[in-house]
């Protein structure tokens, strides 16, 4: 809040990423400096110790390595603090096996924001939801700390990872071919190139180009861009298929 006790106006897509400092489940970091060079995912949960949140550290921790060779940190928060953000994350290792998964250990770090100060940096409190707690909010931040894409979900609803991943993977292909992703696009789809701008240039789009590309019009070409070409430009490591999200 501001001292006039006016909320900070939210972030919106294509601002610097407000930055924080804040002890963590892995110690101090600062936000967004600590990761430069990195895709971030800064998210947001209500509460620790509750089933829903659980279900999707359970997750976030089993697929944290393929975030990393994504070239992408994990960082979480909430409002409680870090006593108890360590006993969850202990009993989460030690107690819980859910959906196949057990002796999962959260090594991303877990922000402790118990003066709300950091959630209402990002918009993490709806007041329509909870004014105590954080909604489930997804911030997917640039190597440049820019905001490039929020998603919110309510309280009850768990976070789809697949989605998740499938935007990061999108939003680096989008940067690294400079082209546009069209609807339900998954790694190994046809993505649509850069519209013409001139008159002839749109003259033969209309036709695709001797096959160059697939022309819906003059303003609607897709091309081919395969798993492996997307592999060699944004993996450090190897991963299993993106065809297969």
């Amino acid at each position: 809040m501001t001292e006039n006790n006016v909320p900070n106006p939210m972030p919106r897509i294509g601002d610097p990423a407000p930055s924080f400092t804040a002890m963590t489940t892995v110690g101090q970091i600062h936000f967004p400096q600590d990761y430069a060079g990195k895709w971030k995912i800064l998210f947001s949960h209500p509460a620790d110790f509750t089933p829903v949140c659980t279900s999707e550290f359970i997750t976030f921790a089993h697929r944290n390595t393929e975030f990393e060779e994504l070239n992408c940190q994990l960082v979480g928060l909430s409002v409680d603090g870090l006593q108890s953000h360590i006993a969850w994350l202990r009993t989460i290792e030690e107690k819980i096996d859910w959906n196949g998964h057990k002796e999962m250990r959260v090594e991303f770090p877990l922000v402790v924001d118990v003066s709300m100060e950091v959630a209402n940096k990002y918009g993490m409190i709806q007041p329509g939801e909870s004014t105590t707690a954080a909604v489930r909010a997804v911030f997917f931040i640039d190597p440049e700390d820019k905001i490039r894409t929020i998603l919110y979900y309510p309280m009850s609803l768990g976070r789809n990872f697949d989605e998740i991943r499938r935007i990061l993977i999108g939003l680096q292909t989008v940067d690294k071919f400079g082209v546009a992703l069209p609807a339900d696009w998954k790694p190994g789809d046809d993505v649509i190139v850069p519209p013409a701008a001139t008159m002839e240039h749109a003259r033969e789009r209309s036709t695709g180009e001797n096959g160059k590309y697939h022309a819906y019009d003059w303003f609607f070409n897709t091309k081919q861009l395969s798993c492996e070409e997307i592999d060699k430009e944004i993996k450090k490591d190897v991963l299993p298929p993106l065809g297969t999200i």
